[in-house]
């Protein structure tokens, strides 16, 4: 068994795509990739099939993250209650995740930048349609909450290897 961790935004090209790639990357680094199951996916289903942005590939291949292969998807009732932790880039996904969630399991539902470093920050902005400056910002916030993310995950992480 491995810890869920699913990554929302809205259309699944730029925040949680991106999101996914760090978080990916940070657990392999530390030696825990294999304690996670690291998905992502957006809440419409405009972009479907569709390979991330070409800014956020561009901007989180720049800082060594690989997004190319990714694909969006749109989050299902199901994806929601088999991940253990349901990162919501803003509030407007909270709100549509919230009719997913298992009643029984309200906790899984959480505000990613819960995890950054700036409390005072509720939202990734969206950057789709912005600059690339748009997307370096959005980036900068998630690497920061995968960070924090991670580091409040790894006691769980290390455990689920133990068992393994």
């Amino acid at each position: 068994m491995t810890i869920g961790v699913l990554f929302v935004c809205t259309g699944n090209i730029c925040r949680s795509p991106m999101a996914e790639g760090v978080f990916r990357t940070l657990a392999r680094k530390a030696g825990l990739e294999a304690a996670f199951t690291i998905s992502s996916a957006g809440t419409s289903k405009s972009h479907v099939g569709e390979p991330p942005s070409r800014h956020a590939i561009e901007a989180a291949a720049d800082r060594g993250y690989d997004i190319s292969a990714q694909r969006a998807r749109q989050v299902t009732r199901e994806d929601v209650a088999a991940a253990d932790h349901v990162l919501a880039m803003d509030r407007g996904h909270m709100a549509e995740l919230r009719w997913m969630a298992p009643r029984e399991h309200p906790e899984r539902l959480e505000m990613f930048t819960k995890y950054g470093p700036m409390p005072s920050i509720l939202d990734v902005a969206d950057p789709y349609g912005g600059s690339r400056e748009d997307y370096e910002r959005a980036l900068s916030l998630i690497e920061a909450g995968c960070k924090g993310l991670l580091a409040a995950l790894t006691p769980a992480a290390q455990a689920e290897l133990a068992k393994a």
